[in-house]
């Protein structure tokens, strides 16, 4: 049964009420070394990811260089662990990328206090089994992990080290789905995991962070009810347990190959960003977290004065998941694009709730992980050809597929965004008019799913799921002739997938509608990675949709 809200708080109370020492003064003592357990599957061992390709991503160059100041213990693997030899300095291990790199990174630049990280990870097991407390089966991660746990711990006594148990980082719940037992009774179980561990470490305020599993993957499309059902578990916890905090994960990046495209790991980007997510979550629980603030200087328009919205929507490079501020900035004519616009405001809504804006700030890179995404060309090309009184409004999700965009949504149905994106688009509207304008509403601009164009289901349902967000949401607004842009990039040809040829199904769509344009950006600056454009792609991407709307 979910906690109501009062109960959450009354157990606050009364938890702040048991601890030993007050919140205030645990954060002020800068000498206790905070221990953090990272604990999971492949995801959470880093699998598919490699050392050398941090390179690529600007945000985290150097990530990869030991962190000497940070305390590490891990036991990684299931026939052939990998052990540390007791404590080490923290570092990549096997030549891959875990989240507690990016993790300690983040926490040590916030906190003042050191900080230790103990992992047990092995791929491919199972919560039902593996790491079941009570009776662990196949490679009974449950009693390795705990002693390995107890181990460090220990070592940390004899040096008469002070330490405090700080959180549990939790990813795993893949292969759960597999198994129809493991994934009815995947939340029963966790919360047994759960209880477990707090008490045989004697540590019954221990914080636990359960990962969310990704959705940007074949697992996460073809399996998305068995998905659904270990998510709902997850949140069934997370929800009735205040030391229990739920981390969103499906904005990471993800790598996309050959075939089909998709797997179920998140590859080097994707393991970095997730250490983020749990850093954020930390900081957050002990009030150390800080976003930087974006206001405006000023309200840029004249009040009474009738203004242009432009919204933009959209998958993965609508929101800009492999663009980043850093190579902007160095993109020859681009610099300018870094800087916040005031004459322009800008309100969003990305990664699925990941960040949202409170009102509306000044036009500029605002994305997760210092991305952006073409709204920062789209703006700046239409100021540049002087369009006056111009409001951007961007709402994203990358790890949705377009079927979550759909007012019938899927059964997956926290995954719903059609009542989301609706009540974005209204909002966006109302404020607006709360500020003494008219609000002409130019039309929506929708970059096709790159997922969707990517394995052969989603494919082949593409274009009638689009042709029913179009239509359903021209309705909910009360505006047959409301203006629609899609955008769309060449999409895979793999065998197997051209059979259904989703560009010519698109393009026949919108030539039917009166009030619709087809945009082929299939000119885009070549990106490294199939269908994921990078910083020089998204800029391109918003130049090109800004020539729509009257840019240049």
């Amino acid at each position: 049964m979910m906690m109501t809200t009062r109960a959450r708080m009354l157990w606050l109370v009364v938890l702040c009420g048991l601890l030993a020492v007050p919140l205030g003064a645990q954060n002020a003592d800068h000498k206790t070394v905070r221990v953090f357990i990272f604990a999971g599957q492949s995801n959470m061992v880093g699998s598919d990811s490699k050392v050398k390709d941090i390179a690529r991503f600007p945000p985290f160059v150097g990530v990869g260089e030991p962190q000497a100041k940070v305390r590490y213990s891990y036991c990684i693997g299931r026939e052939n662990k990998t052990r540390s030899d007791g404590w080490t300095e923290l570092q990549p291990v096997n030549n891959i990328v875990g989240p507690e790199l990016t993790f300690a990174r983040d926490v040590t630049s916030a906190i003042k206090a050191p900080i230790a990280i103990i992992k047990i990870a092995a791929g491919g097991t199972t919560l039902g089994a593996d790491w079941n407390p009570d009776d662990p089966q196949g490679f009974k991660l449950y009693p390795i992990a705990l002693e390995t746990v107890r181990s460090a711990l220990s070592s940390l006594d004899k040096q008469r080290i002070r330490w405090r148990l700080e959180g549990f980082m939790w990813h795993q719940g893949e292969n759960d789905m597999f198994h129809d037992e493991y994934r009815q009774n995947y939340g029963a179980n966790l919360k047994n995991f759960l209880a477990s561990w707090r008490r045989d470490l004697k540590a019954p305020k221990l914080p636990f962070y359960i990962g969310e599993l990704c959705t940007k993957t074949v697992w996460g499309m073809d399996l998305r009810p068995r998905m659904y059902e270990i998510s709902v578990g997850q949140r069934e916890v997370t929800e009735a347990d205040p030391l229990a905090t739920y981390v969103a994960t499906s904005h990471v990046g993800v790598e996309i190959g050959g075939g089909a495209g998709l797997h179920y790991h998140y590859g080097t980007l994707g393991q970095l960003e997730h250490g983020v997510n749990y850093a954020n979550a930390y900081l957050r629980s002990i009030g150390a977290h800080q976003e930087t603030p974006r206001p405006l200087k000023k309200w840029p328009y004249k009040r009474g004065r009738a203004l242009d919205l432009y919204v933009l929507a959209g998958h993965r490079n609508m929101e800009g998941e492999r663009a980043f501020v850093q190579e902007l900035k160095s993109l020859p004519g681009k610099r300018a694009m870094a800087k916040d616009k005031h004459g322009i405001a800008y309100r969003y809504d990305i990664g699925g709730e990941a960040k949202q804006s409170d009102e509306w700030q000044p036009l500029g890179p605002a994305g997760l992980y210092d991305t952006f995404g073409p709204e920062v060309s789209f703006g700046h090309a239409l100021q540049q050809a002087g369009q006056k009184d111009v409001a951007i409004a961007k709402f994203t999700h990358s790890g949705s597929q377009i079927i979550d965009w759909t007012k019938q949504g899927s059964v997956a149905k926290s995954r719903n965004l059609y009542p989301k994106f609706l009540a974005f688009v209204k909002q966006s509207v109302a404020s607006l008019e709360k500020q003494g304008h008219r609000v002409h509403l130019k039309g929506i601009y929708y970059h096709l799913g790159e997922n969707d164009m990517s394995w052969h289901p989603f494919r082949k349902g593409a274009p009638a799921r689009l042709q029913s967000l179009m239509a359903q949401l021209r309705e909910d607004l009360q505006m047959p002739k409301l203006q629609w842009v899609v955008s769309q990039q060449r999409p895979t040809d793999h065998e197997g997938l051209a059979k259904v040829d989703v560009v010519g199904e698109v393009a026949k769509l919108l030539a039917a509608d009166p009030y619709a344009t087809h945009v082929k950006a299939f000119e885009l600056p070549e990106q490294e990675k199939q269908l994921v454009l990078d910083t020089a792609g998204v800029v391109a991407l918003g130049e090109l949709l800004a020539k729509t709307a009257g840019g240049k």
